[in-house]
This record gives C-alpha cells, structure tokens and sequence, in this order.
C-alpha cells in the first residue's frame, strides 16, 4: 500500500513539474536585447514570481521559425518589418507595438589609441580599405548578415550611404547575428565592427571594447517591435505588459535604446 502511495505520488509531481515547465512561456528576441532583456526577465521575476525564457537570435531567423510554427509565445524583433509580416500571415494576436529604438556603433577594442570620433566614425573603416589597396594586410570589419539581421542592414545602409560598401567586401566578416558579430569585432584579427550599441554598453563588453556612435540618420530608424504570437498564455501577457512598464523602459534606457514617446537621452 505504501509503495503504491509513493508511486502514485511520484507520478503527480511529475505531472505538476510538466504543468509547471509549460507555464514557463518562450520568448524569442533579437540579440542587440541579450543583456538588457536578460536584465528586465530578472525583474520581472523578482516583482511577480513569474519566469520567462529567453532565446536570442536573428530576427530575420525567428521571423521564419514562428511563421512554421515554432512554440514561441512573445517575439521581440530589432525591426518592424519581421513583426508585421508575422501578423499579414495571421500567427499574431495583433500589430504588436514599439518597445525601444536601436542605435548603431563602430565597435573595437580598447587600448588602441585609433578610436574614431563621432564625426567621422568609419575612418577606421576607411583606413582599413586603404590598408587593403596598399596590399599591406586584410583586417576584418565585422557585422551581422544582412540577410536576416536588422542591425546588418542598418550597416549596410551606412557602408552604402558611404560609398565604401563594395569596397569594404574582401575584408568583411559576417556574424549570424549581432551579438555574434561583436564578438567578431572584438577578436584579435578584426579591426572593428558595426553593431548595436546596446552590446557596446552591457558591461562584460563595454570593459575590453570602445565604441563611435553612428549617426541615426545614416541608415533606416531601428524601430523595434514585440508581439504576442496565438495562443500565448497569461505569463507571456504579463511579461508583454511588464516591457511597457517603467522598470522594464528605465532598463532598455540604461543600454542605449531610445523608448516610443520620449526624447532619446544617451546613456553614460
């Protein structure tokens, strides 16, 4: 009787375990979030008791994961553009709306004394093309694929705009995403890198990296949009309404994003 007991017992926390992991929602996000968000999901457990898990990736990637399905609940894309289309195909609750605002940076290690200034902050880009004509060496120029990264087509507008995107080919390397093409651009045979200025500012890459802020009228406005896929559950709701609340927004603040309806203030 009592070895039936356990059993029977055993069996019911197993059920609840599975009841609970499934009330556990899965968020896909847009790398340039992979710290901030990490930081806001802290929170929002700490003041509801509630958890939510995070995977980071390209946007253009998760766009197609969710529209074959994948058991997303909330998608935080660094775009408009992969939001919208998700919801013309019907797998959204709605539109979806702005979270934050994404900047762009030339991004390098520190402890080099060639650090561009905002003004002209694709010298180092420039200086590496003519490094490269000289026949003196190859160095790398990172940023993410802009066939499905946003911040990699926010890139290749600037290079474009610059008239130095067909030069800068032979010497460009090309993350899957935009935390990965950081990564890049701080490793050893890489000049630098084009990315989202919010990994520029998260505190294991701000201590080894300095970084240029690229003007925001040199490419598209990084408007980036989140919404609820169908059949999202309450937990997902309640995180998706915590983003728009003041804790979450002072978060995004502190790693570089401009917020939907006030004046963007650059973080220190």
């Amino acid at each position: 009787m009592k070895k039936t007991r356990c059993w029977l017992l055993a069996g019911m926390l197993v059920i609840l375990s599975g009841i609970a992991n499934a009330e556990v929602p899965t968020v896909a996000a847009a790398s340039s979030l992979q710290f901030a968000l990490s930081e806001v999901a802290s929170r929002f457990e700490e003041d509801t008791g509630q958890q939510v898990r995070l995977n980071f990736g390209s946007s253009g990637n998760f766009r197609r994961q969710i529209a074959q399905g994948a058991p997303f609940e909330l998608f935080l894309s660094a775009d408009e553009e992969s939001v919208l289309a998700l919801h013309e195909r019907g797998v959204t609750e709605d539109e979806g709306v702005i979270y934050a605002l994404g900047r762009l940076v030339w991004l390098q290690r520190s402890g080099r004394d060639d650090l561009p200034d905002e003004d002209t902050p694709l010298a180092a880009v420039e200086a590496a093309i003519e490094t490269y004509r000289a026949d003196q060496g190859r160095p790398r120029i990172a940023m993410a694929n802009p066939e499905h990264a946003p911040y990699g087509v926010a890139a290749r507008e600037v290079l474009e705009q610059a008239e130095l995107w067909d030069e800068v080919q032979p010497l460009k390397v090309m993350g899957e995403n935009v935390s990965q093409a950081a990564q890049f651009a701080l490793s050893a045979d890489a000049l630098g890198g084009l990315v989202a200025y919010s990994l520029a500012l998260a505190p294991s890459l701000a201590e080894r990296s300095d970084y240029a802020l690229i003007p925001e009228n040199w490419h598209t406005p990084l408007n980036q949009r989140m919404v609820l896929v169908k059949g999202a559950g309450e937990t997902a709701h309640r995180f998706y309404d915590y983003l728009q609340g003041g804790e979450a927004r002072e978060i995004l603040a502190s790693y570089g994003f401009g917020l939907p309806g006030e004046p963007r203030q650059e973080a220190p």
